[in-house]
């Protein structure tokens, strides 16, 4: 038995969860905003004569009042995850004064299965709000009278939602916890499940903001709490194919409703279902142990010994330090970020940043717009739906071999192979003379890019996950996550999209959103360090070092 580490079995708080600061005040917050948004209902079932068509109908006394509680339930919720004033350094004293290798050397548990399961759960209702958009916007376009540009701005308040909640959702996550994040972002998306009722298309915007900045902020914060919880030895695969999978199921959970609620229901019915699915998280909070590492970096330590109990482990205290982590001191209360642009923390930083750029770059710069791109080369519309979906299939074999690529190969060399292949299959597609004639090489083509864009994005988050310390890992997964999405504002809406009205065929767009791809794979290459089989602590302790470790 390893020192300071203890059998669970019998433990009288093994069965013990984290509780929530102030219950009262969290749980009257979310029943006020739950009934807030049920008082919108009415309205909508009222319009089922019209195919619900609510465009231009005033907000009436019942939907006012249920914008007021949404408001006033989500700041009670907020004020009841909140964590009650404590010593941070002398906490974060005392843990240094733990070991991991409780958690690190453990086996996988039916208590590790089941928070895997419930967080693919989140992970799959984080990715189908963003993935509804598409299947939104066609009826909404109709219904407001809106033109496609005109309703193109949903998709860029989606995107600067997105963008703005990871970075917020990460500051949160290591300020009031990994689970109170979670449940936070819960909270938002049954708030914004009244987009459903807006007579405005305005209101939807701003619903589309919030929504997004939901999404945005959970994803990262699975990813952090994932992390901090798998063994060292199963972390680095489990992860990247736990969250393949998640992504798979959301936008499948996505299209399946849309066939099955939009020709019934509308397309209002899609963002209706934020109602039951952010209840179905706040059901599930209960399968949702905070990390134990963010516990003991607060100083919590009888709730981080209740949550490795969960895990077959006691863990006690012990002034045999092991990979201790490295102290990094933040100059301000709200100084996180800025601690992440300075040394020893800063090309990591950068090395995460870039990569997420370039991935939003090429994703919503190029692959989102490859129907358009086909059809203005002389492909028929519904032969460019095809050919896309042949190359998804194609796709799907490299997208599950980037899991056992990053935990059983190499985490830094599988992030340069697969942002590599991204150029490769770029570059072959700018090549390629006539689309019409060479169709077997445009769908191998396009199917290694969507393989290859996949793993990239696939690995970036578990990564983040890894390289940042605790304090500072939650902040520094919503930066990643940020910039993946600023990438896509930047590529969908600025130079690289305007390549696509001028330059004729795929040539201009896929050379111009290869070229930062490519310089993220060379500063990954000589800058990023590897993570496979090492400790979380140990990583932390030498952030600048670029090592080719071997699992043990």
């Amino acid at each position: 038995m390893l020192p300071g580490v203890s059998s669970a079995s019998g433990s009288p708080r093994s069965g013990r969860i984290v509780e929530f600061h102030r219950p009262r005040f969290f749980w009257t917050g979310a029943s006020s905003l739950t009934a807030g948004v049920l008082l919108h209902l009415p309205d909508y079932v009222a319009a089922r004569e019209m195919h619900f068509h609510m465009a231009g109908m005033p907000m009436t006394a019942p939907m006012l009042a249920g914008m007021a509680l949404i408001a006033i339930g989500f700041l009670l919720a907020t004020v009841g995850l909140l964590p009650r004033a404590r010593a941070g350094g002398q906490a974060r004293h005392r843990a240094a004064h733990y070991q991991f290798r409780a958690i690190d050397d453990a086996a996988l548990t039916p208590a590790h299965w089941g928070l895997l399961f419930v967080l693919g759960i989140a992970l799959i209702v984080d990715v189908m709000k963003p993935a509804t958009l598409g299947f939104v916007l066609p009826g909404m376009s109709t219904e407001y009278e809106i033109s496609k540009a005109t309703g193109a701005w949903l998709l860029l308040c989606a995107l600067a939602g997105t963008t703005l909640g990871s970075v917020a959702w990460g500051v949160l996550a290591d300020r009031i916890g990994r689970r109170a994040a979670i449940l936070l972002a819960s909270l938002m998306f049954i708030g914004t499940a009244v987009c459903g009722t807006m007579p405005e298309f305005a209101w939807n915007l701003l619903m589309c903001f919030l929504m997004g900045a939901a999404a945005g902020g959970m994803l990262p914060i699975v990813y952090a709490l994932m992390a901090e919880s798998v063994p060292a030895h199963r972390r680095g695969w489990l992860i990247v194919l736990h969250g393949g999978m998640g992504t798979v199921g959301g936008t499948l959970v996505a299209a399946g409703c849309a066939a099955l609620l939009e020709p019934h229901f509308s397309w209002r019915a899609l963002w209706l279902l934020n109602l039951p699915t952010g209840v179905l998280m706040l059901v599930l909070n209960r399968w949702i142990p905070e990390s134990p590492r963010f516990l003991l970096e607060r100083g919590r330590t009888e709730e981080a010994r209740a949550v490795m109990a969960r895990y077959g482990v006691v863990l006690e205290e012990s002034r045999q330090t092991d990979h201790a982590e490295e102290t990094i001191a933040t100059t301000s209360r709200f100084g996180e970020i800025r601690t992440l642009f300075r040394q020893p923390l800063l090309v990591q930083t950068g090395v995460v940043v870039a990569y997420g750029l370039a991935w939003g770059l090429v994703n919503w710069g190029f692959i989102a717009f490859l129907p358009t791109l086909l059809q203005d080369a002389g492909v028929g519309a519904g032969r460019a739906s095809f050919l896309l979906f042949l190359s998804a299939l194609v796709a799907i074999p490299g997208t599950v071999l980037v899991a056992f690529a990053y935990g059983m190969w190499s985490s830094r060399k599988s992030m340069v192979a697969y942002a590599v292949a991204t150029v490769v299959s770029l570059l072959g597609l700018a090549a390629l003379d006539d689309y019409r004639t060479n169709q077997v090489a445009l769908v191998g083509l396009l199917g290694l890019l969507f393989a290859a864009s996949g793993g990239v994005i696939a690995m970036l988050s578990p990564y983040t996950a890894e390289v940042y310390p605790t304090r500072l890992r939650g902040t520094g997964s919503g930066l990643s996550a940020g910039s993946s999405k600023l990438g896509g504002l930047l590529g969908g809406i600025g130079s690289v999209a305007g390549l696509i009205g001028t330059a004729a065929g795929m040539a201009g767009p896929a050379v111009a959103v290869s070229i930062p791809m490519l310089l993220a794979g060379l500063f990954v290459a000589t800058r990023g360090i590897e993570t496979r089989g090492r400790r979380l602590e140990e990583i932390a302790a030498r952030p600048t070092e670029s090592v080719e470790h071997a699992a043990r």
